[in-house]
């Protein structure tokens, strides 16, 4: 049999959304890849849960023509334990990080796979929790010179090793620069499925976006969604614009949109948004770009990230015409910008370190035993509920799945769906009553 350094590695994506699959396939690819301009696809695999992402919201990535596996935590580590994978990219959050994390390390390979992991996009929120759930993979990617910085000083203020920190960029920015049409004139807001997240905040964005485009006839006006109702994405959306715009007179030059974010994007002029992620994108393509304020500067929201950008406005300054500029020093940091630099790294060789790190643990010796920073002597009183959300039995037998019992769980999955999204955010409005 070949060794690991005289045959391509063999790469395993397990995800938790959709967002998160885009991200770790596009990972995979360029940190182990020297050429990314003809790929090999990973072996691909979705977390079985509520955001399972539908095969309309995979394909609509764009990332790979072959779709993932469906499968349990205790299934994909079996696979791990009789596929033979080199690397493994963990794009989940932080919980179920560490909850695979054992379940690695309990299967006693010879040699195990190297672990890498990340975010999807802005780190706004559980910095510290996040980070130290996922402590014990051997990469731990940043998106920019500003989270390596944040990263690093989370794990050496806890005491643990920073060791796996390594700078990187989002996986997905690029795209052809912004090249301005005539007669063209294309506002994109950029909409998220948790923030805001109560009806009043959303029905308040929705009506202003309208108010715009009837004020701007000129102007088209779309409003880029996720998903399309009944489906998940990374978060719960208890309150779709698809339902709440019903209740709005809406002009000709204003419309719902869904597809690729970066198809989107080859005819935007102006994307706003709260504090969506694909505001770097849009930046890093020089396209103008606005983070609204209507709603408060908040943590809750996110768009604290963007202060010092100078990307922080209004919609009555978008009515009037009046577009921010960004802070080209912020965008540095942030890993986008005109040439598309991480801190002065052309965004081409933003992930060279990452290859690097991923190809001299597949080279060199057996990577030591996984060593979390959360353990039952550090997290005693919180590491054993993040596990038992997950129940990782490995002993338990594998069932042959008949057609009968794979059609009687898609239908559970799709009443437990059914329950998750529309009858407990009712039953959640009725207690507040």
């Amino acid at each position: 049999m070949p060794s690991r350094t005289d045959r391509a590695a063999r790469v395993a994506v397990l995800a938790d959304s959709d967002t998160r699959w885009k991200w770790g396939v596009l990972t995979a690819r360029r940190i182990t890849n020297a050429s990314p301009e003809s790929p090999a696809d990973p072996t691909g695999f979705v977390l079985r849960g509520r955001a399972t992402p539908t095969a309309r919201q995979l394909a609509e990535t764009g990332v790979s023509d072959v779709p993932p596996r469906e499968v349990t935590g205790a299934e994909f580590l079996r696979e791990v334990r009789d596929g033979g994978y080199d690397v493994i990219v963990l794009a989940l959050v932080g919980g179920t990080v560490r909850a695979m994390l054992q379940g690695l390390a309990e299967l006693g390979l010879d040699r195990r796979p190297v672990i890498v992991t990340g975010y999807v996009g802005v780190v706004y929120e559980k910095l510290a929790d996040g980070l130290l759930l996922r402590h014990g993979a051997d990469v731990v990617l940043a998106n920019s010179r500003h989270d390596a910085e944040r990263f690093r000083a989370v794990y050496e203020g806890v005491g643990a090793d920073a060791d796996a920190v390594v700078e990187a960029a989002l996986p997905f920015l690029g795209g052809a620069p912004h090249a301005p049409e005539p007669g063209r004139d294309t506002l994109v807001f950029a909409a998220q499925p948790s923030v805001p997240v109560t009806r009043n905040e959303r029905a308040y964005v929705l009506r202003r976006l309208v108010e715009h485009a009837r004020l701007h006839p000129d102007r088209e006006v779309l409003l880029k969604l996720r998903s399309k109702p009944g489906e998940h994405t990374t978060h719960l959306e208890e309150f779709p614009y698809q339902k709440l715009v019903r209740d709005l007179p809406v002009p000709p030059n204003f419309r719902l949109v869904y597809g690729h974010m970066g198809e989107v994007l080859d005819r935007t002029d102006l994307l706003v948004t709260v504090s969506s992620t694909a505001a770097l994108e849009a930046l890093h393509r020089r396209i103008p770009t606005a983070v609204l304020t209507d709603l408060g500067v908040r943590e809750a929201l996110g768009n604290h990230h963007f202060i010092g950008s100078g990307l922080l406005t209004s919609f009555d300054r978008l009515d009037a015409r009046t577009v921010p500029r960004p802070d080209e020093e912020w965008l540095a940091r942030q890993g986008v910008g005109a040439v598309g630099g991480t801190g002065g790294v052309p965004y081409e060789k933003a992930f060279d370190a990452a290859r690097e790190r991923v190809a001299a643990l597949l080279e060199g010796p057996p990577p030591p035993p996984l060593a979390p920073y959360y353990t039952p002597e550090t997290a005693g009183g919180y590491l054993p509920t993040v596990l038992a959300r997950h129940r990782l039995d490995l002993t338990a037998p594998e069932p042959r799945e008949s057609g009968v019992r794979r059609i009687v769980r898609e239908a559970a999955r799709g009443a437990y769906r059914h329950g998750v999204q529309r009858v407990a955010p009712v039953i959640r409005r009725l207690g507040e009553i």
